[in-house]
């Protein structure tokens, strides 16, 4: 039996990355020979300038070093580090020990900053965020266009495409499949409330939706950035027709998806890689209005998918709501389209199986 150490953040909170490593670690256990132990590096308060450096996370960390051990009893470390110099640096033990025991390092990147990382870097701290990715066994990527983040770093023969999945709960039953859609924007932010993630250039949005009398109502879930929260909480007390939810998942979050019909991620946030929450709208019959940003282009086709909005741009938010309200039918059909689509490539088990093929390369 192979035996694999998942090193990385697990829910809560709930990010593209520690869902997606909770996923890895049931779907492994679960249906395949091979036996998954973990150490679970989220930090337990959710701000929005990952990867910097503080005392208290020092200090978490360090203490995380202690589980090392556990190295000594696996054929295979998976790493899900950040992008940033202390985001490598603080797996820094564990890299390095598993160098010195000799066994497989994969590294999975979740998102499209490593490169701009690196070209940041001076000096000693450049040479030794090299040193630790350059141990990559193998190197994995959500998607072809972010190949790049790894390529000054190990060849491209060893560097994989990995693409994200929807969890099997909320995909619909396919006699909900002919549920008729309101033709009302029923609109949905489901992501953390960050703002490089666009949330305020939406809330402005339906700020400018209400000003205007166009009817909508809106959704919108996730952790708030405590920096941001005043600012936020103003905002949803002057909406008449949009209301925070809070962080939901399960039931509450398949609620959500299929309430809605029209999915906004307005980011340009710079670690961004390929938004699971696309993909779940996708799955629960949303249009989707996003950026043309980091791997989304990989996942998201315009006039297919939905529409590019422009980054930091309310207005183009509006106008794209408006068109998905006014061109309802041609709407519609992409609705059903993203069902279909989520279905074909984007299921859990595709995703696991993928992952077993790269471990098994």
């Amino acid at each position: 039996m192979k035996k694999i150490l998942l090193i990385g953040p697990l829910p809560e909170p709930t990010t593209g990355v520690s869902l997606a490593n909770k996923i890895v670690i049931e779907g492994l256990n679960d249906a395949y020979n091979i036996k998954v132990d973990f150490i679970n590096t989220s930090y337990n308060k959710f701000e929005e300038s990952l990867g910097s450096f503080s005392i208290s996370k020092a200090l978490f960390f360090l203490r995380l070093n202690l589980l090392a051990y556990k190295i000594f009893t696996v054929n295979v470390v998976y790493i899900t580090p950040g992008q940033t110099f202390f985001g490598v640096l603080k797996y820094s033990v564990f890299i390095i020990l598993t160098k010195i025991l000799g066994k497989e390092l994969i590294i999975h990147i979740h998102g499209n900053y490593l490169g701009k990382e690196l070209s940041l870097l001076k000096g000693l701290k450049k040479i030794l965020f090299k040193y630790l990715i350059s141990n990559t066994s193998k190197g994995i990527v959500l998607s072809e266009s972010l190949k790049g983040n790894l390529s000054p770093f190990i060849h491209d023969t060893r560097i994989f495409v990995l693409y994200n999945f929807v969890e099997d709960y909320l995909f619909l039953e396919k006699e909900g499949l002919n549920e008729a859609l309101e033709k009302k924007p029923k609109i949905i932010f489901l992501s953390n409330l960050m703002k490089e993630k666009g949330i305020f250039d939406l809330l402005e949005a339906l700020k400018v939706l209400e000003e205007q009398n166009i009817d909508y109502e809106a959704k919108i879930a996730g952790n708030i950035d405590i920096k941001h929260k005043d600012k936020i909480e103003e905002y949803f007390a002057k909406l008449k027709k949009a209301k925070y939810c809070g962080v939901v998942s399960g039931k509450e979050k398949k609620g959500l998806l299929t309430w809605g019909n029209i999915f906004v991620l307005p980011t340009y946030y710079e670690m961004e890689g390929q938004p699971i929450s696309i993909l779940e709208a996708m799955a629960t019959r949303n249009i989707i209005l996003t950026t043309e940003h980091a791997g989304i282009p990989d996942i998201f086709e315009e006039g297919i998918n939905g529409f590019y909005v422009e980054k930091k741009n309310p207005l183009s938010i509006v106008s794209k709501i408006i068109k998905a309200s006014e061109d309802y039918t041609n709407c519609n059909i992409m609705r059903k389209q993203n069902y279909f689509i989520a279905n074909k490539k984007y299921r859990v088990n595709n995703f696991i199986n993928n992952f077993v093929k790269i471990i098994n390369e």
